[in-house]
């Protein structure tokens, strides 16, 4: 009887790396490539429809970033595992993805190995770090999130501002009122001791919320 093999969707919006994992995971005949998805958005909507057992998630992903994306799968799909894939090694943009629900953090830089050791471990239930994190923290170790963690909502607003999207849209798009989203900005400043947009954004890109080539529009502050 042949075992069962490890189904992943791979979400990154550059078709190049896509195919450059694809290739990769093809090598190995426990894992199945299952699906590709080129958004956050996508990411969702394929996890959805696949129930993977993993999902690949680059961190900066348009339509949706890839914390939020990740947020939504592990809240919607429990049976669904999210390695998150980033350029950033700081402990306080590894504790947002903790919080929300991945369980395995590699860094883009690693070998591609690695990204296969992670796949197994974590379809297994097990939490997997980037070993330049682990020496830092200890591997398998969450711990407790540290420094200013914002609300799903909050990720949400400040991506969407930071894209340079009015505050009309943006209450269209999450499906609230302007006054609502004039609160949430308002809240993101005193949270992140921040005095306009321009801040916001310089805050996003550091954080990884959005990526450095998102065209940005910080003239309405």
């Amino acid at each position: 009887m042949s075992q069962k093999r490890i189904s992943v969707l791979l979400a990154d919006d550059h078709t190049i790396v896509r195919e450059g994992y694809k290739a990769l995971l093809g090598g190995h005949p426990d894992i199945e490539v299952v699906g590709e998805a080129d958004s956050g958005r996508r990411a969702v909507e394929l996890a959805r429809e696949l129930s993977p057992v993993i999902v690949v998630m680059d961190i900066g992903m348009p339509m949706l970033n890839g914390m939020e994306a990740t947020r939504q799968i592990c809240e919607e799909l429990p049976k669904t595992k999210v390695i998150v894939l980033s350029a950033y090694n700081d402990d306080d943009y590894l504790d947002r993805v903790i919080v929300s629900g991945a369980m395995g953090y590699l860094l883009k830089r690693s070998s591609a190995n690695l990204l296969v050791n992670a796949i197994r471990s974590v379809s297994k239930g097990d939490f997997y770090l980037d070993d330049e994190i682990a020496r830092r923290r200890g591997a398998g170790k969450k711990g407790k999130p540290k420094g200013i963690i914002l609300s799903p909502r909050e990720e949400q607003v400040l991506q969407l501002i930071a894209e340079g999207v009015a505050n009309k849209n943006i209450a269209d798009e999450l499906h609230l009122s302007i006054k609502t989203i004039e609160k949430h900005r308002q809240r993101l400043m005193n949270k992140l001791h921040i005095h306009n947009t321009a801040g916001l954004t310089r805050y996003a890109l550091v954080k990884g919320v959005i990526e450095g080539r998102t065209q940005v529009n910080s003239s309405k502050d």
